[in-house]
């Protein structure tokens, strides 16, 4: 007698499971075979996975009141993005007509647009404007096949408005699907330009403690770069947020090498982003430690920059790579991880079932939820993109389209 399910996904021409290999995230070798099934089938029980095998072993052991025929359908599990800034309030396309015409990102940072900016729109944009604009980016997200997502405060830069950024973000989860990141440095806001010790005591003395003690954040993140916080200064605010119970992201070695990648490793931290700059001793670092290392090519593509992430050398050198679209108004306005998967392929010169891998499997371990998402296993969330192309390697070929037919998200079709 077969067993009731709620839903069974049927026919997949391929269905990439990134369910093989060792345990923990997959390194070297092991990212280009994740694993994969062909006539597949997977079988969904009260949003969770109940099997996966063949169309045939599925349809003799399960039945459901409701089928999805993938029949000519790549199916992967639903994207993992680690890396965004999805609550901003305003978009800067002022400053992206600045960059067409030749100004650097640096140099409109430094007339006092870039984050600055931000955090001035962000002050005088109403809740209710935050809130509308976060739900629409998320909602395009997920119909894109995002369906776990990282989101960081870091636009509003004194203590109401990162806490009012924190909050919005929790409104968008449901059951689980959003992490949130307090990034208070990610900047020296405008009032503490003259004074930039103040606002690091404001910091690990009232932000990181009010964040913790209200549950708003999982983690702590701070922009460690030149020109924003130091190693030392970075140190010091890690220091809070672990004296608090937050655990450690960083951006680091993006614009300049600063050792930032041997910082990550340093101070233990969840995952190091961005690393455009990052030297042979930060790869050599973060080859032999649980740091991953979470590549945002999309940021390089978007502000005309000529360097990427040195993606394979990291790979050869045994690091675990993630990906993630860094969504946010000034250097990567995109919430759309199709796009990533062919900026990632062509800039870091991914393969593309590499590149899908960072954006599921990797990606999951990036924000601690490896065991919960970011496979096609039982057990595991029953998230899953049910695409319009036969092949993978479609997806990142044929840009600039959104290829999720059906998304599944705990187990209910969403999209």
């Amino acid at each position: 007698m077969p067993t009731h399910a709620d839903l069974l996904v049927l026919n997949a021409s391929e269905l990439v499971t990134c369910a093989d290999g060792p345990e923990g995230p997959l390194r070297g070798d092991d990212l280009r075979a994740p694993g994969m099934l062909e006539n597949a089938g997977v079988a969904i029980t009260d949003g969770r996975i109940a099997a996966v095998g063949t169309t045939e072993d599925i349809t003799t052991r399960y039945t459901a009141p409701r089928t999805i025929d993938a029949q000519g359908c790549a199916v992967l599990p639903g994207f993992v993005d680690p890396h965004t800034h999805l609550v901003f309030g305003r978009t800067r396309e002022d400053e992206f007509e600045l960059r067409c015409l030749g100004k650097t990102y640096e140099e409109i940072a430094a007339a006092g647009g870039g984050i600055r900016a931000s955090s001035r729109r962000f002050r005088a944009t109403s809740r209710a404007e935050i809130l509308a604009q976060a739900r629409a980016t998320r909602r395009r997200a997920l119909l894109h096949g995002t369906t776990t997502i990282e989101i960081k405060s870091g636009y509003g830069l004194d203590l109401a408005s990162e806490l009012l950024a924190l909050e919005i973000a929790g409104e968008l989860d449901d059951n689980g699907d959003i992490v949130r990141t307090f990034l208070g440095a990610h900047e020296v806001p405008d009032a503490y330009r003259d004074d930039r010790d103040a606002y690091i005591r404001l910091v690990c003395d009232e932000m990181i403690p009010t964040v913790a003690a209200r549950g708003l954040a999982r983690y702590c993140d701070v922009f460690c770069e030149e020109h924003v916080f130091t190693q030392a200064e970075t140190r010091t605010i890690c220091r809070a947020a672990r004296e608090n119970g937050l655990e450690i992201k960083l951006h680091v070695d993006e614009l300049a090498g600063t050792g930032g990648a041997e910082l990550a490793v340093e101070l233990r931290a969840t995952s190091a982003d961005h690393l455009m700059q990052i030297s042979a001793a930060g790869i050599a670092a973060m080859a032999t430690c649980d740091t991953i290392a979470v590549l945002l090519p999309g940021t390089s593509f978007f502000l005309g920059m000529q360097t990427f992430a040195p993606a394979r050398r990291m790979i050869e050198a045994g690091c675990a790579i993630a990906l993630a679209t860094d969504c946010n108004p000034g250097s990567s306005m995109s919430e759309n991880p199709q796009t990533l998967l062919t900026i990632a392929c062509i800039g870091l010169g991914l393969r593309p079932i590499e590149a899908i891998a960072a954006l599921t499997r990797n990606a999951a371990y990036a924000v601690d939820l490896g065991t919960e998402v970011g496979r096609i296993a039982p057990g595991y969330r029953a998230d899953l993109v049910v695409t319009d192309v036969a092949n993978h390697r479609l997806l990142p070929y044929h840009h600039g389209v959104n290829h999720a037919a059906t998304v599944v998200h705990h187990g209910r079709i969403v999209a």
